[in-house]
């Protein structure tokens, strides 16, 4: 599932009239600093099972590494045509997180093992099937801080002219994971005008609301090089709000253990967008 989960904290971006601007903003920058302490800043690890067994603990050899502060061995994934199965090396010494003690069993795909501090889960990227892990204790979530902006400016927030595609079009994005590609339906492209001259971008479908991958004459100046991502509802009439005080940088400015969309070359703009989330420092 594309949508990272910025967008399920992410207020509806056609404002309600009884919530002012500015406190739309302050609530929307906290929620995503929440959301970077619970589910990014955690991240120590991401790891592809092979086909077959794969060992997991904090022995150094272990195909899935999990912090020291795990036993040496707590069990073993194995990967049988798509389908992954657990069994444990010894009684107690991992428990699923509804508190069941981990036992001989198939892995669904929301099933989170955990010890101490320390969890784990799947994630399916095309073919591939990988393993997260993280930990509440982890230094990139210890050493956090804050999160830079520019300051607001309601003239990015625009509204631009939605066109759909006469028929299914499909947006291939290229990923920070080398050889990993992922493909999503577009349902057409958004076009607006700044400064005397137009500029397009095409987002996908996701869960209701429209997803842009992009990059602008900000990135690797003042804003994350490899992207920048924004959410808006979907058209209304034949128009949607880009409200590029809302843009954010992907997750994986902040860990290397993500797999973020890239920008396809139509939605590289040549345009400094001075709104939305800076460089993490």
């Amino acid at each position: 599932m594309l949508r990272i989960s910025i967008a399920a904290l992410l207020l509806a971006t056609t404002l309600s009239a009884e919530v002012p601007y500015p406190e739309f903003i302050t609530k929307f920058r906290g929620e995503q600093e929440q959301d970077l302490r619970k589910n990014w800043l955690p991240l120590v690890g991401l790891y592809w099972l092979k086909e077959g067994d794969n060992s997991v603990g904090s022995k150094s050899n272990a195909d899935v590494p999990l912090p020291a502060s795990t036993p040496a061995s707590v069990g073993t994934l194995s990967l049988q045509k798509g389908k992954v199965s657990f069994r444990p090396s010894g009684a107690g010494a991992l428990k699923l997180k509804n508190g069941q003690p981990a036992r001989e069993a198939e892995v669904k795909d929301d099933d989170v093992f955990t010890s101490g501090t320390v969890d784990f889960f799947l994630i399916r990227r095309g073919d591939r099937v990988g393993v997260r892990v993280k930990d509440s204790a982890s230094p990139a979530l210890r050493e956090f801080s804050h999160l830079e902006w520019f300051a607001v400016d309601t003239s990015w927030r625009i509204t631009a002219k939605f066109t759909p595609w006469d028929k299914p079009h499909k947006l291939t994005y290229d990923t920070v994971i080398p050889g990993l590609k992922e493909d999503y339906a577009s349902p057409g492209y958004v076009s607006f005008r700044r400064n005397g001259v137009d500029y397009t971008l095409e987002p996908v479908d996701d869960d209701g609301e429209l997803f842009y991958v992009f990059r602008d004459a900000t990135s690797g100046q003042t804003t994350y090089p490899a992207a920048r991502y924004l959410y808006s509802d979907k058209p209304r009439s034949g128009w949607v709000v880009l409200d590029f005080n809302t843009a954010t940088n992907p997750p994986c400015a902040v860990t290397s253990f993500a797999t973020c969309p890239l920008p396809p070359p139509q939605n590289r703009l040549k345009l400094a967008i001075t709104a939305g989330e800076k460089m993490h420092k």
